[in-house]
């Protein structure tokens, strides 16, 4: 029998288990449905399930550090559940009165979950409770590297859903994932949530089925001469070496206003930067990236372990690597995504320059996803975000624990950012379980129909272009 009918039977038959589980949640009440993400919650994210979570991915992946892993663990999935347990899931979910519309949500009945190995921790709860809220089942394939930590949580979040009356294959696991489980499982399912490479995002949105895919990051940030100096270093070095740059949403280039360039690369190196030029430069390319692509043994670690790689003597205290740059695109990887605790310096003379090279970076890699700006000038603010092909804008917030929400901002908590066509995604805000249900819209006539005006009227603005 050939692997790929052993793939196609084995994920078919966690797909029938999943819609007879979700069938039987799928006339909860809202109150129902909220005490069982919470309890799903809380099964992973209590202090002594932390913990172990946490030391038991950093020991599987070898990715990231145990506190980053722990703090997503233990404080990203209690601020999603916070962030989503007021919600309206069940029956009508909006009402626009001016349209005489209202919105009913209905379940979409099997979500298909890409986990990726660097945010193995919390990917699958978050993922869990978004598809659970919409009273849907979900399966979890995750990256081989990771497979384990996703078979712990997911058994821990299944026995939850137990002790809550429900049935636990509201949530299943490919424990022994591969790349034809993982098709069959985007074929099969009723609404695909890729959170990975650009090849798996790709693969998703080709399977058939309709899919959620994220694009690359490669997050600019903006420093300016308004900004506090003191501040955007600390919050620069907070979010640069978080889970060692795990997170897609790491600080990959930073632009700095030539007018306080010197004073703010001091602040860096005292918060624990170290500058990487000359001989060094190259032996830290050529540690990152392997035939053009990103190596895989750099990613996510320390910056004593990549410089011991590399063959360079890094000084005790120092926790992340500058790079200063001026160029951008393939002759200039430093410019694009890295995954690591090293980030590329730039300086600019104004804005303008400032908004110029984030566009040119981020057209190399990264476009759509986020860039943020440590600044006290709204103008230059606005102007940053209007004129960048972005979705997302943190200011003096540290990037990585904010662009997928966080308790200091408005953010919706996901670990799912969509980058928009400019990313090559079909939504660009942050996905959460609004986007894995179906709606029905009710429609009522008008209190008063509308009715079209005279053409003067409605076409009045450009009739004298025509005359």
């Amino acid at each position: 029998m050939s692997e790929e009918k052993t793939a196609q039977q084995e994920i078919a038959e966690m797909i029938e288990r999943a819609r007879a589980a979700q069938a039987q949640i799928e006339n909860y009440t809202q109150e129902q449905v909220d005490e069982l993400i919470t309890a799903m919650v809380y099964a992973v994210a209590r202090d002594d399930r932390a913990e172990e979570i946490a030391r038991f991915t950093v020991e599987e992946t070898q990715l990231g550090n145990y506190e980053g892993k722990y703090l997503k663990i233990h404080r990203k999935t209690r601020a999603t559940l916070l962030d989503i347990i007021n919600d309206k899931s069940v029956g009508v979910i909006e009402e626009l009165p001016e349209r005489n519309i209202v919105k009913i949500a209905k379940p979409v009945g099997v979500v298909g979950a890409l986990s990726p190995s660097t945010n193995p921790e919390a990917t699958p709860v978050i993922k869990a409770i978004s598809a659970v809220k919409g009273r849907n089942a979900i399966i979890v394939a995750p990256h081989p590297r990771a497979k384990l930590t996703n078979k712990m949580i997911c058994d821990y979040m299944r026995e939850a859903i137990v002790k809550m009356g429900a049935p636990a294959d509201l949530v299943q696991s490919i424990d022994v994932p591969s790349i034809e489980k993982t098709n069959e499982l985007m074929a099969q399912c009723d609404r695909v949530l890729a959170t990975g490479g650009e090849a798996m995002v790709t693969a998703a949105y080709s399977s058939g089925t309709p899919a959620l895919g994220v694009g690359v990051g490669n997050a600019v940030i903006t420093v300016d001469d308004t900004a506090n100096l003191d501040e955007a270093a600390e919050k620069i070095r907070i979010s640069k070496t978080l889970d060692l740059a795990a997170s897609c949403s790491s600080d990959n280039s930073v632009v700095v206003f030539e007018s306080v360039f010197d004073e703010f690369l001091e602040k860096l190196l005292a918060e624990g930067g170290y500058i990487i030029q000359g001989d060094d430069k190259e032996k830290l390319r050529n540690t990152l990236w392997e035939d053009d692509h990103l190596n895989a043994k750099a990613v996510a670690q320390s910056a004593a372990n990549i410089c011991g790689m590399a063959g360079i003597d890094l000084p005790e205290g120092k926790t992340f690597l500058i790079v200063p740059e001026s160029g951008t695109g393939v002759d200039y990887p430093f410019s694009g995504e890295k995954l690591s605790v090293t980030m590329a310096l730039y300086k600019v003379k104004d804005i303008d320059e400032a908004i110029d090279l984030t566009n040119r970076i981020q057209a190399y890699q990264g476009q759509g996803h986020s860039c943020g700006i440590y600044s006290y000038n709204d103008d230059n603010i606005m102007k940053l975000a209007l004129n960048t092909r972005t979705s997302r804008v943190m200011v003096n917030q540290p990037q990585a624990p904010s662009n997928s929400g966080n308790l200091w901002n408005g953010m919706r908590q996901t670990f799912s950012l969509g980058c928009g066509s400019w990313g090559g995604n079909s939504v660009n805000h942050n996905i959460t379980w609004r986007d894995l249900i179906n709606e029905t819209w009710v429609s009522k006539p008008l209190a008063e129909t509308k009715v079209i005006p005279a053409d003067e009227v409605l076409f009045g603005k450009v009739l004298d272009k025509f005359q």
